[in-house]
């Protein structure tokens, strides 16, 4: 382009703003779905640990359940109670 901001554009002087313009526009979103990418991968991590969490906390439920539920039958056992249906 032509230091002189008054003459007139040609054909290949918008050319090149176009060309330019697309290539800026390509690099600031390639930039922006890297930060959300980055950003998504956060709470997805997040979210695993927590439904691991969640998972953990219901094995022991679970876990505790089936103590108790033997603890009962035993108790049921002992007493010659047959065990409700």
């Amino acid at each position: 382009m032509d230091d002189d901001r008054n003459a007139p554009a040609s054909k290949g002087d918008h050319v090149e703003w176009g060309t330019r313009t697309i290539e800026t526009l390509t690099k600031v979103i390639r930039d922006s779905q890297a930060e959300i990418v980055k950003a998504f991968s956060v709470c997805v991590e997040t979210v695993q640990t927590q439904l691991k969490a969640r998972d953990d906390t219901y094995a022991g439920f679970a876990e505790s359940l089936t103590v108790l539920e033997e603890r009962v039958l035993e108790v049921e056992r002992r007493l010659n109670m047959p065990p409700a249906a």
